[in-house]
């Protein structure tokens, strides 16, 4: 079992990933202040909802710094959904500066014929290279999704897995290093989702 701390900054979807990861034997710990974060051995960045308030909440919550001194560390980092978009460093959602740990922006995903915006429900992920949630030759990793705007990462090689949106492929994992993210929610993705997080959970130090 593992302390996770869960970053509590007003635009999380903090109920389903405490159960989630509760569910999995884990302890969690809601982080305000970076000062809790002592006993963690990972953080997590949940998000629903906007890119420039949830960017404000995090300034005002003074914990950005800190947030980035975790990241440099070494440590275990997970961000999920929003949580992924807010690590790049703009969004065309809006205008405040992004955290910026990821070089590349956050665009609106393509109004394309025959798909609905938001990319919403349940999609096959396509893994791009071997990472720490998949395995290359699995098949029908389906996960949920619920999104307007997706990553456009400067260097592609962070890019873990997509999605299939159409004609085009959306990114679904960020892997760089310790900072994984995830544009869908595992929490919500059932036997799959849970799979995930325990290989995360899994490589914990």
């Amino acid at each position: 079992m593992h302390k996770i701390g869960l970053i509590d900054y007003g635009m999380g979807n903090i109920h389903s990933v405490t159960k989630s990861l509760e569910g999995l034997g884990e302890e969690i710990l809601l982080i305000k202040n970076f000062n809790q974060t002592k006993s963690c051995k990972a953080i997590i960045l949940p998000g629903v909802g906007a890119f420039d308030p949830a960017m404000i909440n995090l300034i005002n919550a003074e914990i950005i710094s800190d947030l980035k001194n975790w990241i440099k560390s070494g440590k275990s980092f997970l961000g999920i959904c929003l949580g992924l978009q807010l690590l790049f460093e703009s969004s065309d959602e809006g205008k405040v500066q992004g955290l910026g740990f990821l070089k590349g922006n956050i665009q609106k995903i393509p109004n394309l014929a025959n798909q609905r915006i938001p990319h919403m429900g349940w999609c096959k992920l396509l893994p791009t290279k071997k990472n720490t949630l998949l395995k290359l030759e699995e098949l029908n990793n389906w996960v949920y999704f619920v999104h307007s705007y997706h990553a456009i990462p400067n260097d592609f090689s962070i890019v873990a897995a997509q999605v299939d949106y159409g004609s085009e492929k959306l990114t679904a994992i960020i892997e760089n290093d310790n900072l994984l993210a995830c544009q869908f929610h595992p929490e919500k993705s059932g036997k799959t989702g849970e799979k995930l997080l325990r290989r995360w959970l899994s490589n914990i130090q």
